[in-house]
């Protein structure tokens, strides 16, 4: 029988292995409410990786609720690493924070990162202003942003979405075509599908 010996991470760790992207609130939180809790997601390469970030995020920050990874790989091989945050007017800080302390890891300045809101396509450079002009940092701009999800219609198209992710990951064909509404329909015309 073996203990596995952990050293904790040094600097230059994770390097190659830690994508220099970041999603904000593209997944739910298991936490509390999605109107309370800001979600991130990194893209790491293998399992031991991913456990070691999340370690190191757990056992580094007491403003983080909770971190975990992926129950698998995504279509590409990466796993992904998720941390819950309570949303706040300083979660922007601790972003940024939680950043610069990853840097160390993977040899990144921040200006490398780039990150994606939501469901949004569009890329964001990574900087305070962008955050703060982006994220909802309280419940009422997030309930304000996207509902209180009382719209059955709205609660079943977050079910799907979730559903088709989770198929995606465990390699399951996708076949649920996306809904007719107007941000579906801009991106089919923006994309020349009609």
């Amino acid at each position: 029988m073996y203990n596995k010996l952990f050293e904790g991470l040094e600097a230059g760790d994770l390097k190659r292995l830690l994508r220099n992207e970041l999603h904000i609130d593209q997944f739910r939180s298991k936490m509390g409410d999605d109107k309370d809790v800001i979600v991130l997601s990194f893209k790491i390469k293998d399992k031991e990786p991913a456990l070691d970030l999340v370690d190191f995020i757990e056992k580094g920050y007491d403003w983080v609720l909770d971190g975990d990874i992926s129950s698998g790989e995504k279509e590409d091989g990466d796993y992904l690493v998720f941390v819950e945050l309570q949303r706040s007017a300083d979660a922007v800080g601790h972003i940024i924070h939680l950043l610069s302390d990853i840097n160390n890891l993977v040899d990144y300045d921040l200006e490398d990162w780039h990150w994606k809101y939501h469901k949004e396509i569009k890329d964001y450079p990574m900087s305070e202003e962008t955050l703060k002009a982006v994220v909802p940092l309280t419940a009422e701009d997030y309930t304000a942003k996207f509902g209180g999800n009382d719209d059955p219609e709205e609660v079943a198209e977050d079910i799907h979405t979730e559903l088709d992710h989770l198929r995606s990951i465990a390699g399951v064909k996708v076949t649920t075509t996306a809904p007719k509404n107007d941000h579906t329909e801009s991106l089919r015309i923006a994309a020349g599908i009609r």
